[in-house]
């Protein structure tokens, strides 16, 4: 029997789940922004403006959804960029209804990044979390989250690397649907854009977590470098969100999967044109596809003969980008 890993629908759309405006610290207006994805072929924007939830609901039409967010950091200066070598932890908050207008968790005084200041009064918030203080602590970020993800927010948890994070420090984060496994802005400057050692720490010891490639924009020169693939019905608000919220996407900084799924024990994968399949799992029980010389992979097949708590795939294609599927745990696989 067949079973479909990844949503077997033909709608596959392209977004960005981390920019920011000249609400906060980035350099474009939110309709510029939205013009410049668009023109480039992406149907989804988050808009992540640093600690100030400002919806954008008339920027969304039939071709282009505009997902209500923010993006939250901690740290224990508050100062930003903030002294060298200070930890941090940045979160993006998704609001998975496009009724949303409340910001959970809100404090004037986190919201002073960029032109966020001049916008505090727009914020709407929700009185029951106001005034929530930020201690740089797993216990504290893990109890954000859980206020936002009961607020209905989707949450990502943002570049470690750039945020000097070690192991003991994500490994206690237990509460995040995402981890970024690649930053576009990371990459331009200059710290390490991807974390996939990272993602299986967490997936081992915490169990289900999804995997978002975003550009975390701030200017044209940080655009278009990381993106997810989203696989929904439509191009709606919840349709989207919904995907997100079931896993039916996938991380990509250029190649593209086209059907996942698993049949009589073997895994089968179609893809845009790669030179490199790797299948990781909790354990050293990996494998990896490679193609001959001068030549690509388009469909392949692995059996599943072995035990494992959960796998992913990755494909690399002939320029050095990649393409990470969210982790598969085998009792749903």
């Amino acid at each position: 029997m067949r079973k479909y890993l990844l949503a077997n629908t033909k709608n596959a759309y392209k977004a960005n789940l981390h920019a920011h405006t000249n609400i906060s610290d980035g350099k474009l207006s939110p309709e510029e922004l939205k013009e410049l994805y668009k023109s480039n072929g992406y149907s989804v924007v988050a808009y992540t403006d640093h600690d100030i939830f400002i919806p954008h609901p008339e920027l969304t039409d039939s071709e282009f959804i505009a997902l209500s967010a923010l993006e939250v950091q901690f740290n224990g200066s508050n100062r930003y960029p903030g002294v060298p070598g200070e930890k941090k932890c940045h979160i993006c908050l998704i609001a998975k209804s496009p009724d949303t207008v409340e910001q959970p968790c809100w404090k004037e005084e986190y919201a002073y990044i960029g032109n966020c200041a001049k916008h505090k009064d727009e914020v709407q918030f929700c009185k029951e979390s106001y005034g929530f203080v930020r201690e740089y602590s797993p216990d504290c970020i893990n109890k954000l989250v859980r206020i936002a993800k009961e607020k209905g927010f989707f949450a990502t948890y943002n570049h470690p690397s750039w945020s000097l994070e070690g192991y003991e420090q994500y490994i206690r984060y237990s509460e995040f649907d995402a981890l970024e496994i690649f930053n576009t802005a990371c990459e331009m400057l200059g710290f390490t854009s991807t974390c996939p050692g990272i993602y299986d720490d967490m997936l081992r010891c915490n169990g289900p977590l999804f995997a978002v490639a975003a550009d975390d924009v701030h200017s044209v020169g940080d655009c278009f470098g990381g993106f997810v693939m989203i696989k929904a019905d439509e191009l709606e608000y919840t349709a989207i969100t919904k995907a997100l919220e079931r896993g039916d996407f996938y991380a990509s900084t250029g190649p593209l999967f086209h059907e996942i799924y698993v049949e009589d024990g073997k895994l089968h994968l179609h893809t845009s044109d790669v030179v490199w399949v790797g299948l990781t799992t909790d354990g050293r029980k990996s494998k990896c596809v490679r193609a001959a010389n001068g030549e690509t992979l388009n469909e392949v097949v692995i059996p599943l003969s072995f035990d494992c708590k959960y796998f992913r795939i990755t494909v690399k294609d002939a320029h050095g980008n990649f393409a990470y599927t969210n982790a598969f745990f085998t009792e749903e696989a």
